[in-house]
């Protein structure tokens, strides 16, 4: 059923009280892999649509096109600055995730469906399965959201 006149999106507030309810009846740990779980479905579905599967782009190519997805001019999740490569590790600097949206300076809130969504994207489009963390956070002093990647052996 399409919303002709809501359209596909929906607050940052009701998608954070359902994380909030997920983490009250199911708790942090169990919240956490679902939501990362359900992130890394869209982020495969997402790479699909805009034809990256197995694609030989560069990272900063793939950083554009998640960039242009996720960010302003799609579905605003985050803002994608960039993608490195820092010997086994690819590095993913986000801004302005839906995680840290509303919370206070030294929240412990992780990004999880957020990670999941960048990790399940780059999975599908560089053809490879990687173990992904949160490891920088802007609510714990860091400039960005760091998402690392490393090659799942």
């Amino acid at each position: 059923m399409l919303r002709p006149n809501l359209g596909d999106f929906s607050s940052i507030i009701c998608f954070k009280a359902a994380i909030v309810g997920m983490e009250d009846a199911l708790g942090d740990k169990a919240t956490a892999i679902a939501l990362t779980t359900a992130g890394r479905s869209r982020g495969r579905q997402l790479a699909t649509e805009l034809g990256l599967s197995g694609s030989m782009m560069s990272l900063d190519d793939i950083g554009y096109k998640l960039g242009y997805a996720l960010g302003k001019t799609g579905t605003c999740l985050c803002s994608v600055e960039k993608i490195v490569s820092e010997g086994d590790v690819i590095k993913v600097y986000t801004s302005e995730t839906l995680c840290s949206a509303g919370e206070p300076q030294g929240s412990e809130r992780k990004c999880t469906y957020t990670l999941g969504a960048v990790w399940g994207a780059l999975e599908q489009t560089l053809g490879k399965r990687f173990q992904g963390k949160h490891t920088e956070s802007v609510l714990r002093g860091g400039t960005h959201d760091v998402f690392e990647f490393t090659e799942f052996k």
